[in-house]
C-alpha cells in the first residue's frame, strides 16, 4: 500500500504542454476574430443608440419603460463579445 501512495504523484502528474507553436496561417484566424469582435461591438453600440431613441420616444408619449429588457440584452451581448475576445486573446 505504501508503494502505491509513493507512486501516486508520478502517475497523477500533469503534463506541461509548453508554449507550443501556432499552425501556419494562424495570424489570419486572429485577424478574422478581431474583425468579427469589432463589428459585433459596433452593432451593439448602434443597438444601444436605437433602444435609447425608442425609450425617448416612448417617454415622450407617456408610455412606461418597457425597453429596459431590450437594453439589458444589447448590453449583455456587448459584455459577452468583450469577454470572449479577451478569452481568445489570453489563449492565443
Amino acid at each position: 500500500m505504501t508503494s502505491l501512495l509513493a507512486a501516486a504523484p508520478t502517475v497523477l502528474a500533469v503534463v506541461d504542454p509548453g508554449e507550443g507553436t501556432p499552425p501556419p496561417g494562424a495570424e489570419g484566424i486572429v485577424t478574422i476574430v478581431e474583425w468579427v469582435a469589432w463589428t459585433v461591438l459596433a452593432l451593439c453600440v448602434v443597438g444601444v443608440i436605437l433602444v435609447g431613441g425608442r425609450m425617448a420616444l416612448a417617454h415622450r408619449r407617456g408610455e412606461g419603460a418597457g425597453f429596459a429588457g431590450e437594453l439589458v440584452l444589447v448590453l449583455g451581448g456587448a459584455v459577452l463579445v468583450s469577454s470572449a475576445s479577451a478569452l481568445i486573446a489570453a489563449l492565443l
